[in-house]
C-alpha cells in the first residue's frame, strides 16, 4: 500500500470518527430523537421541527457506523432514533411515515412521500442488521407493503411520487423547493432501489426481489437517458419533462446501481447493469472541476452551477472508487483522492464539526444553510467514509 492511499485512508476514518460521528452525538436531545437543525455557526435549534428524512438517515448513519467499528454509542444512538422514528414518524391509522413533525412529536406535514418512505425503509433495515431486534424488521416490512399497496403505478410502472396522509392523490407532489411538481422522479425511485436493496439482504422475500429488479431495470431503460446521464423527471408515463443535468447524482447513481444489483445474487442482473453503471460514471465525471472537486449541476441553457454541494463531493469519491476497483478505470482512484483532498481542504469544518453544506463559486463556504437540517445528513458524508473501509478491506 502507498503512502498517498495510506493517508487517504487514515485521513477519512479519522473524518469519520471525530468530525463526522462525534458532532451528530452531541445532537442526542435528552427529550428524545436528535435535533431538528443545527445551524452553520453550530448552535443547536432545539425547539426545530424535525423532517423524516433527517431521522431516517441518522438511524441509517449509527446502525452502519456501529456494524464496522463496534463503538456502543453508536448502537444506542442507531436506537434512540429508531425509537423516535416508531414513535412519532409512523401514522397509527393509515400506516406509511409522515413528512415531518414537531419538536415534540406532533405530526406537521402528514403527506407521504414515496422518497420518505424508502429512506424509511433504508433506515430500519440498517438498523435491524445492527440490533436482530424483530420490531424494527417488522416495521421496514410494513412500510415495503404499504408502499406496494399505494404508490406503484400497475399500468406504467414505477412508483408515484407523494401521496396524501390517506394515499390519496396529491396535487402538489414536489419532493423540494429545488424540485418541480412531478409524477415521477429519479431521485425517489433511485433511494427506493437502494432501500430494497438494503431490505432485501435481511428479508429474502420473492415479492421484494421482484420489486427491486423491475427498479434496476426502470433505472437502466427509462431513468438514464440516451447520452448516459440521468433524466430527472417524468410524467406518470414516462414521458421527460425538462430538467437539470445532475452530476452528483449520475455519479450516484454509477455505485449505487451496480451496487443494488450485487445485491440480488444473480450474475445475470449484475452483467446486464454493469455497462449502465460505467456509463453512468463516465457521464457524472464530466461535472469534474480542476480543483478536483464536482460542480453542482447543469441547469437549462447549459449554466453551470458550480457551488461543490458536500453531498456531491462525497458521491464523487465513491463513484470514482467503484470505477477504479469494478470497471477498471485506473485513473479513476487519482480522481476520487484529488476530490478528497477538495473536501479536506475546504468542506471540512475541523473547528466546530461536520461540512459545510457548500463551498461558492467564490470559494467562501456557505454559511447560510444549515450544519443540519432537513436535507443536511450524516448520509452521504458518513456513507463516504464506510465505503472507503469497506473496498479497501
Amino acid at each position: 500500500m502507498t503512502t498517498k492511499t495510506e493517508q487517504f485512508l487514515q485521513e477519512t476514518a479519522e473524518v469519520l470518527k471525530d468530525n463526522i460521528l462525534d458532532f451528530w452525538l452531541t445532537l442526542r436531545d435528552p427529550r428524545g430523537g436528535f435535533y431538528g437543525e443545527v445551524l452553520s455557526s453550530g448552535e443547536i435549534q432545539a425547539d426545530a421541527p424535525r423532517g423524516v428524512i433527517l431521522n431516517a438517515r441518522i438511524m441509517w448513519t449509527f446502525a452502519a457506523a456501529w456494524r464496522r467499528l463496534r463503538n456502543p454509542a453508536y448502537r444506542e444512538a442507531a436506537e434512540q432514533a429508531r425509537d423516535w422514528f416508531l414513535d412519532h414518524f409512523f401514522d397509527p391509522v393509515y400506516s406509511g411515515v409522515y413528512w415531518s413533525v414537531t419538536a415534540a412529536g406532533e405530526p406537521m406535514e402528514t403527506k407521504k412521500q414515496l422518497y420518505a418512505q424508502g429512506f424509511g425503509i433504508y433506515g430500519l433495515s440498517e438498523v435491524y442488521k445492527a440490533t436482530r431486534d424483530p420490531r424494527t424488521l417488522e416495521a421496514a416490512i410494513d412500510l415495503f407493503q404499504t408502499t406496494e399497496a399505494h404508490f406503484a403505478d400497475p399500468v406504467n410502472g414505477g412508483y408515484i411520487e407523494a401521496l396524501d396522509r390517506d394515499f390519496q392523490p396529491l396535487e402538489d407532489m414536489s419532493l423540494s423547493a429545488h424540485d418541480i411538481n412531478a409524477d415521477k422522479t429519479m431521485n425517489s425511485h433511485l433511494h427506493l432501489m437502494e432501500a430494497y436493496a438494503n431490505l432485501y439482504q435481511v428479508w429474502s422475500d420473492p415479492s421484494l426481489k421482484s420489486a427491486l429488479e423491475q427498479l434496476i431495470d426502470l433505472t437502466c431503460t427509462r431513468i438514464m437517458g440516451p447520452d448516459g446521464h440521468l433524466q430527472l423527471y417524468f410524467r406518470r408515463d414516462w414521458s421527460v419533462l425538462p430538467g437539470a443535468v445532475s452530476y452528483g447524482h449520475d455519479i450516484e447513481t454509477s455505485w449505487l446501481l451496480l451496487e443494488c444489483a450485487m445485491a440480488t445474487h444473480d450474475f445475470t442482473v449484475v452483467n446486464r447493469v454493469r455497462p449502465y453503471a460505467a456509463a453512468l460514471g463516465k457521464a457524472g465525471n464530466e461535472g469534474l472541476l480542476p480543483d478536483g472537486s464536482m460542480c453542482y449541476e447543469k441547469g437549462l441553457g447549459d449554466i453551470l452551477d458550480e457551488s461543490r454541494q458536500w453531498w456531491v463531493q462525497a458521491e464523487t469519491v465513491v463513484g470514482n472508487l467503484w470505477l477504479w476497483k469494478y470497471h477498471g478505470d485506473a485513473a479513476a482512484a487519482d480522481r476520487a483522492v484529488a476530490c478528497w483532498n477538495y473536501i479536506r481542504d475546504h468542506l471540512v469544518d475541523h473547528a466546530k464539526g461536520e461540512w459545510y453544506w457548500a463551498i461558492l463559486p467564490d470559494g467562501s463556504p456557505d454559511v447560510v444553510n444549515p450544519k443540519a437540517g432537513f436535507w443536511k445528513c450524516p448520509y452521504h458524508n458518513s456513507r463516504m467514509c464506510l465505503e472507503i473501509m469497506t473496498l479497501f478491506e
